[in-house]
């Protein structure tokens, strides 16, 4: 009997395997990533990497749509992709995003790449702070040094090498068909479902081991992203960040001048923290830091000095500047909008020369209530004065 039931067993699990065909099949887990890409990306793609490994995932595929980012966050998503336990598909969608820079790069790492039609790739010529002639030499390091990790990557995961090398070298950039041409990609499909299915049975190398996709019947499980890393994704935009530091300064210097306020000290405490752990993220010049911070010495030494105003204007003259060459990157996504600085600018003026200056006239005018403000007052006597 027992051999009969193993037989109907088995036989039953066949059948659910042929009319069922999702039920043992493994969860293709997917995450977007659409923007700048920096330390919040770059922890949300390992945590994503991680997840799906515990779970026992087919693969993870990461919709891409980037404008590029930081080399360092970079390195570290194709770090945690080289050492994933579970295959990384990176799918350049949906029609009319690339994959630009940095996002050039980690589409050379994944184990299968792939783009939709109407989609570019390239762009990866790394841009460093500092344009000086004596600085010439050092982005002729980063460029050499990009170039040879670019190279390195494509000859790993046996891509066109010398396009890899031109994109670093040259900013060279190409449609999703050049790029299926080139061997830059693997495949070019038209939404998530075509992508799935040509790549349905593709062998590819996970750590030394041969592992055959089963894309096909794969169940898609989405990941959002954590409100963490949405957090820290919004604060690390270079506008945010600027804005949080100019915030902070103002709420401070708001505090030291009517103290008792409170608000504006934890509202400007808070705004310099997140300033802070932006700025880390973000390469900034610290001679347009110096400069921003003479600009509010300028406007404290305008309440304590009488110039007229001539104070006060040569700091807003100063913030402005100091802002321009915060992030020396005019043609760069980390650089800061002229909107933000023009923002920022009428509102020191209007800081210094109004709220600032009420502040400081309210601090020094004469004490108006209990027994102090009497002094130097006329009176009228009621009923008759002896003196003793």
């Amino acid at each position: 009997m027992k051999k009969y039931y193993s037989v109907i067993l088995i036989g039953s699990l066949l059948l659910l395997s042929v009319f069922v065909p999702n039920l043992f099949a493994k969860d293709l887990c997917t995450i977007t990533i659409n923007g700048v890409i920096g330390p919040p990306v770059a922890g949300f793609i390992k945590e994503s990497i991680e997840k799906c490994s515990t779970k026992g995932g087919e693969a993870l595929l990461i919709l891409l749509d980037t404008p590029g980012g930081l080399d360092t966050s970079m390195r570290d998503i194709i770090k945690n992709i080289m050492d994933s336990s579970v295959p990384v598909i990176v799918y350049v969608y949906p029609p009319g995003a690339r994959a630009a820079s940095a996002g050039a790069i980690i589409l050379l790492s994944s184990h299968i790449a792939a783009m939709a039609p109407g989609t570019n790739v390239g762009a990866a010529h790394p841009v460093t702070i500092g344009k000086e002639k004596v600085e010439k030499e050092v982005i002729k390091k980063a460029v050499q040094d990009a170039e040879a990790y670019a190279r390195s990557i494509a000859m790993k995961k046996g891509r066109n090498v010398e396009w890899a090398a031109k994109a670093v070298r040259e900013s060279s950039s190409i449609t999703a068909k050049d790029a299926l041409e080139k061997r830059v990609i693997d495949v070019m499909a038209d939404n998530v479902d075509d992508l799935l299915a040509k790549i349905d049975g593709k062998t590819v190398d996970v750590r030394g081991t041969r592992v055959a996709l089963k894309t096909k019947s794969a169940p898609r499980v989405d990941m959002e992203m954590p409100m963490k890393y949405r957090f820290l994704s919004y604060i690390t935009d270079p506008n945010v960040a600027y804005i949080l530091m100019m915030m902070g300064i103002y709420g401070i210097l708001f505090e030291i001048y009517s103290p008792g306020a409170i608000f504006p000290g934890v509202i400007g405490g808070i705004s310099i923290i997140l300033a802070l752990y932006a700025f880390q993220a973000i390469p900034i010049s610290f001679a347009g830091l110096a400069l921003i911070f003479l600009g509010v010495v300028f406007f404290i030494l305008e309440v304590k000095i009488i110039s007229h105003g001539l104070l006060g204007i040569a700091g807003v003259i100063s913030i402005v500047i100091g802002s321009i060459m915060l992030i020396d990157l005019p043609s760069s996504i980390l650089s800061i909008s002229w909107k933000a600085i023009l923002a920022v600018a009428i509102v020191s003026a209007i800081f210094i020369f109004g709220v600032l200056s009420y502040a400081v006239r309210a601090q020094l005018s004469k004490v108006k209530t209990g027994m102090e403000g009497l002094i130097g007052e006329t009176g009228f006597a009621r009923t008759a004065v002896f003196d003793k």
